[in-house]
């Protein structure tokens, strides 16, 4: 049966400004950028972690206009897929990203599963970063 998950798609509206944001910004790292001549293939990974890419993939990948346009149009709205990261110290990430320029739509705070705060990417995507809770040892 399944035995990994690979990858995972989110849209962005412009694949350049996508890779400024999350490989400039955010300290994910590029793993693919191929032109396959009817579509450019965009991925970007965890660093450390390339068996789990990030498509970052135009609204017109796969779909007819019409379908694109009223995906781009959703984007836009931030009711798109988002993605939520694992980090070490949410409000040190935090502080480290604002001082890059992102701006954040949540502060860190505190929650029973950890610390996370919360932005959305340049074209409107939600994105989390997540510090879990300690486990309480017995």
């Amino acid at each position: 049966m399944f035995k990994a998950l690979t990858h995972t798609f989110l849209y962005v509206l412009d694949q350049d400004e996508a890779i400024d944001f999350y490989v400039g910004k955010l300290g994910l790292e590029l793993n693919t950028d191929s032109d396959l001549g009817f579509m450019r293939w965009v991925t970007v990974n965890v660093p450390g972690q390339p068996e789990v890419e990030i498509v970052l993939s135009s609204p017109e990948m796969g779909h007819d206009e019409e379908t694109a346009r009223a995906i781009r149009d959703l984007v836009a709205k931030g009711g798109a897929s988002g993605l939520i990261f694992r980090v070490e110290d949410c409000r040190a990430t935090y502080e480290a990203l604002v001082g890059k320029g992102v701006e954040f739509t949540q502060e860190p705070t505190e929650h029973f599963y950890g610390i996370d705060c919360g932005l959305r990417d340049p074209f409107g995507n939600p994105l989390r970063f997540t510090q879990p809770a300690a486990v309480a040892q017995s």
